[in-house]
């Protein structure tokens, strides 16, 4: 049985903070949208969007955890367990989480009070996506997802338009920690394919 592919996505600028700080992180609530509808972010060589709805069965469906930059051993919440709670709204994936009285969490929510960690993203596995090649760039549109995670990130998996703060350094940073896995080549790889070879044949030969 194959392995799903898990890819991850980022937004900047969406996480809020709920109840007053106290030394104590549990109580305090982390309110923010893992993902934005309608939004067109580049993601290498082509583009992407998610089109409303594509979370709909996810939410009711997937075992999904609050983690804090993916990272499996810093849990924040957990759907089935009543601390994550997540909705689709128009603007996007929108995410509650009950922060737990942790170490990790009271460190995590000392960096969001000063403003230093904004941001928010998920992991998820494609189930049902569209591609549109007839432009420039290919048009990913992702219609059905399956969650993994939805995360409290420190610096955004892909520069997009909502996280282009971050600058390029980062992204730098976390793809030398992060090499890409090797994949097969999708229908849009291919379509991108025959497109250069068509232009070449219609290319005059030069002597």
């Amino acid at each position: 049985m194959a392995l799903p592919k898990i890819e991850r996505r980022t937004v900047g600028g969406v996480i809020e903070l709920r109840a007053e700080p106290q030394a104590s992180a549990e109580g305090r609530l982390i309110v923010g949208y893992a993902s934005v509808f309608d939004s067109v972010a580049e993601i290498g060589w082509f583009r992407e969007v998610v089109q409303p709805g594509a979370f709909a069965k996810a939410i009711l469906r997937d075992d999904v955890r609050a983690l804090i930059n993916h990272d499996r051993g810093l849990v924040l919440g957990r759907n089935k367990a009543g601390t994550l709670r997540m909705t689709e709204d128009a603007r996007g994936l929108r995410c509650e989480i009950d922060v737990p009285d942790t170490q990790y969490a009271r460190d995590l929510m000392v960096s969001m009070d000063r403003g230093d960690i904004t941001q928010m993203s998920f992991g998820f596995e494609a189930i049902v996506e569209t591609w549109d090649d007839s432009g420039e760039t290919p048009l990913r549109t992702l219609v059905e997802v399956g969650l993994f995670d939805v995360s409290v990130v420190t610096y955004p998996a892909y520069e997009d338009t909502e996280a282009e703060a971050s600058g390029k350094r980062s992204f730098d940073l976390w793809r030398a920690a992060n090499p890409p896995a090797p994949t097969l080549p999708s229908a849009a790889d291919a379509a991108r394919l025959r497109m250069k070879r068509a232009q070449a044949e219609r290319l005059p030969s030069r002597l």
